[in-house]
């Protein structure tokens, strides 16, 4: 007979649980059954998480006397905070809490209600006997340092970082480039409005750039990250740009006297050129240029030097002898905003991109239309002056496409639309819009689609099955042919046009498993970081301290990636202003006596919280960095680690008490194979 005097809670969850689950029976037999395990009372309500369920619980522990408590509801990553809060407030440990999750693997799973109730039962009776091991815990209180790093300066990354420097709090800003921007500053209009990027973004990128709160890193990468929440030690590597900031005025004069010239495949997308010292951009931040030593005569050959000839600051702001640094920056969190990489339309050969002249990717439609761009904003063919009479516009190229990628890329129909209205206004042609089904789901963009419409420019429903340039009818020579199956009118149908854009699909960054594991988060099984919750935390991962934003989390449209930026940074803000955090105590733990030194666990940790003391030939881990996910307790050999909550006793005990009722309910014979 258990001392425990345990209370169990059986929830209805409206019909979720009950269609499925005799919950009343459930709670009537935990009653009945489980006397002996020390279950003294045993509920069942409709909905436990609301406050009226909250108070049933509340009230029992005051006055039956319980000192456990098991709860039978949703999932505990859903829930498990609200039911210990409510343990908390009545005077009991909230660690004494244990929930059982018979909505996601009982009434979520089964169609059987007899065999649903039953599996209920037995999982329930193994959550009795496992609460009886638990122990009364406190939550790990960690200080917080104020300083945040923000990597990625796209509009995402600028946006948490203003929303955090204009609180008054110290920001590093890193980027990868020689200046912020991101994508957004490579785009001529923005839909559905048609703002100028450039006219939305610079402000934004100046204040980043000037902000007194803000260190801004560019021509920069984190290399390491040490350390964990409210404690991380970053190291960056601030690449040589062979120009000294501190004398460099920005004049430009060395871009204007380099005799070299070099096609430019990243900011202008291979249609046009740069210097071999260069800034990506006019209104690049910060303005100082950076010199490209794979294209640079002096670094290839010994010579040349104009570029520090011609400089006409005192001393001269080129140094040829600039080494890259490495900084060691604190923060107390980090907000990961590296945004994402266009679809390669190369891999879907069918479409001509790369073979064909005129058939254009989208970021490089965007450099043609834009007044900044290599043609000044003419939308004309390669030749540089032939205005297209017609074109066609592709969306979903490698998106919703199962030999690509199978998820909707949210931005390429609105792009498109903007396209359309762009090739019209700027050229009059003709406009094809080739398309699967049409998603303007957000504020004015169906208005948008609807003044496209009005424009005239054509709809064709279909996927299209081949660009190709081979004439076969009268009026197609020199034309390319879209070759598509009109889904509307049940045709196969050749349409000549002049030019072709493809609306590539937005990917994750093409080095997203090595960031993720450098800073101990996940990836998706597509690429993107994953995020604690989809619905009710999309911006924070199970790295406490750890933030995504913007594109990095998923593809997304301007205005959600700013919207997520800034929830980003109110995260945390309010960490910072809390000044010390109060950790979840689940966590693993060496048993030093037992520890052989094999060092198997050392390279499992996802979290990288295990060090090696080589003076001690003794593993350690560190409590604030655990995530207590359980891999180096089962990696073990010696049974020298034990997780907290998750002890030998208590799983064991859990285990027994689901075969026990199991057996007893004809349960194991359902479930498992003679």
């Amino acid at each position: 007979m258990s001392e425990e005097r345990i209370g169990v809670y059986v929830c209805h969850c409206g019909s979720n649980i009950a269609s499925v689950v005799d919950v009343e029976d459930v709670a009537v037999w935990a009653k009945d059954n489980l006397a002996d395990q020390g279950v003294v009372v045993a509920r069942d309500y409709k909905f436990m998480c609301s406050s009226l369920g909250q108070e049933l619980i509340q009230d029992d522990i005051k006055e039956q006397g319980l000192d456990r408590v098991v709860v039978a509801a949703c999932s505990p990553h859903l829930h498990e905070r609200t039911f210990r809060n409510a343990c908390d407030r009545a005077g009991l440990n909230p660690f004494l809490c244990e929930m059982v999750s018979v909505r996601e693997q009982v009434s979520w799973v089964h169609t059987d209600k007899e065999l649903a109730t039953q599996k209920a039962k037995a999982m329930i009776a193994g959550g009795v006997e496992r609460v009886v091991y638990h122990e009364p815990l406190e939550p790990l209180r960690v200080p917080i340092n104020e300083a945040t790093l923000v990597v990625g300066a796209g509009i995402a990354g600028i946006q948490a970082a203003l929303e955090i420097a204009d609180s008054g709090f110290p920001v590093y800003l890193v980027e990868r480039e020689p200046s912020i921007g991101g994508h957004m500053a490579q785009f001529d209009k923005t839909f559905p409005t048609l703002d100028c990027s450039a006219c939305i973004l610079t402000p934004k990128m100046v204040d980043a750039g000037q902000h007194p709160n803000i260190t801004l890193l560019s021509w920069s990468e984190v290399e390491r990250v040490d350390g964990y929440v409210g404690n991380f030690t970053v190291t960056i590597r601030k690449k040589a740009r062979y120009v000294n900031e501190d004398v460099c005025t920005g004049c430009g004069i060395c871009i204007e006297k380099c005799p070299v010239n070099v096609l430019d495949t990243n900011f202008e997308a291979g249609l046009g050129y740069r210097k071999a010292v260069y800034r990506p951009f006019p209104q690049a931040v910060p303005k100082y240029p950076v010199i490209d030593t794979e294209n640079c005569t002096y670094f290839k050959r010994g010579k040349c030097k104009a570029c520090q000839i011609f400089c006409p600051t005192q001393p001269n702001s080129i140094d040829f002898e600039q080494q890259d640094q490495l900084l060691q920056v604190p923060v107390g969190n980090i907000i990961l905003a590296t945004g994402y990489d266009l679809f390669d339309a190369r891999r879907i050969p069918q479409y001509g991109y790369g073979r064909l002249a005129n058939v254009y990717t989208s970021l490089e439609f965007e450099r043609l239309c834009n007044a900044a761009g290599p043609t000044n904003g003419d939308v004309v063919l390669r030749d540089g002056v032939t205005k297209p009479e017609a074109v066609g516009i592709i969306h979903c190229v490698g998106s919703r496409d199962r030999n690509y990628n199978n998820y909707c890329s949210v931005i390429c129909c609105m792009q498109s639309l903007k396209f359309a209205h762009l090739v019209k206004e700027r050229t009059g042609a003709e406009v094809y819009n080739f398309y699967i089904d049409m998603r303007t789901a957000y504020k004015d963009y169906d208005e948008f689609y609807q003044k496209v419409l009005e424009e005239g420019t054509h709809f064709v429903r279909g996927r299209v099955a081949e660009v190709t340039d081979a004439a076969r009818q009268p009026g197609e020579d020199g034309k390319i042919i879209v070759q598509v199956e009109d889904t509307f009118i049940g045709k196969q149908r050749r349409i000549p046009v002049d030019m072709v854009i493809l609306s590539s699909a937005l990917e994750p960054r093409a080095d997203s498993d090595e960031v993720a594991h450098k800073f101990g988060i996940a990836c998706s099984a597509n690429g993107w970081f994953i995020e604690k919750h989809p619905k009710l935390d999309p911006v924070a991962t199970m790295t406490e301290g750890i933030y995504i934003a913007g594109c990095a989390q998923g593809p997304k449209d301007i205005p959600s990636t700013v919207a997520q930026g800034a929830a980003a940074a109110a995260r945390v803000l309010g960490r910072i202003q809390q000044k010390e955090l109060a950790l979840e105590p689940i966590r693993a733990s060496v048993i030093a006596e037992r520890c052989s030194g094999c060092r198997i666990c050392n390279n499992m940790c996802p979290f990288n919280a295990i060090l090696f003391h080589e003076d001690r030939m003794v593993t350690e881990i560190n409590p604030a960095l655990c995530q207590g996910c359980g891999t180096c307790v089962a990696a073990c050999p010696s049974g020298a680690i034990t997780g907290t909550q998750f002890s030998n006793e208590q799983v064991l005990a859990q285990i027994e008490g689901l075969l026990m009722f199991g057996v007893n309910g004809n349960l194991a014979n359902e479930l498992v194979p003679a």
